[in-house]
């Protein structure tokens, strides 16, 4: 099916359910949750403010994942066929709640604490918003622009390049490119 077709109604919809789910996935993990270990805040801190290194919370699962949102079975009613299976996903970030199906490293931290700084720039809506427009006008997670940043700044990160994260997503979302 071609996403691009889909009505604007529609779309708004699928954000919000999406925003919900988010939502409701950060208050499930929460309480399962732990801050960064100090070696883990060493690592970042060149790249991330104190505040969102203070304020994000790590969850690793053991023995269970994490489940589909509920809306998957709406967007296959309306075609919608390669979305992201998330229990195959190595770690979600629910807003400033991080979660993990394995021991994180500090590629894996990295890029999911670049959407972390997303949210805090452009709060839940508007990411909510963003991350479903990108999937439906790139047609697959790999094409959504939000997460296309979070890779090219993982591989900066592993190449040893200093900066900021935070002016990195500012800049993208001044330039309209998330």
């Amino acid at each position: 099916m071609d996403l691009s077709k889909l009505p604007p109604a529609m779309i708004s919809q699928l954000a919000s359910m999406v925003e919900d789910y988010i939502s409701s996935s950060r208050t499930k993990f929460a309480s399962q949750a732990a801050p960064l270990t100090d070696a883990q805040r060493t690592a970042m801190q060149p790249h991330f403010p104190a505040e969102v290194l203070d304020s994000t919370r790590l969850c690793v699962l053991k023995g269970t994942r994490v489940p589909n949102p509920s809306m998957y079975s709406m967007a296959k009613i309306m075609g919608i066929r390669n979305l992201p299976d998330f229990s195959q996903m190595t770690a979600i970030t629910f807003v400033d709640v991080i979660v993990s199906h394995e021991e994180f490293t500090d590629a894996l931290l990295f890029h999911e604490l670049v959407h972390v700084v997303q949210y805090a720039q452009m709060g839940l809506k508007e990411f909510s918003s963003r991350y479903v427009n990108g999937f439906i006008q790139g047609g697959s997670y790999e094409e959504v622009p939000l997460e296309k940043h979070a890779y090219v700044l993982e591989e900066r990160f592993r190449e040893g390049q200093p900066f900021s994260v935070d002016e990195e997503v500012k800049q993208w979302r001044e330039a309209g490119k998330l």
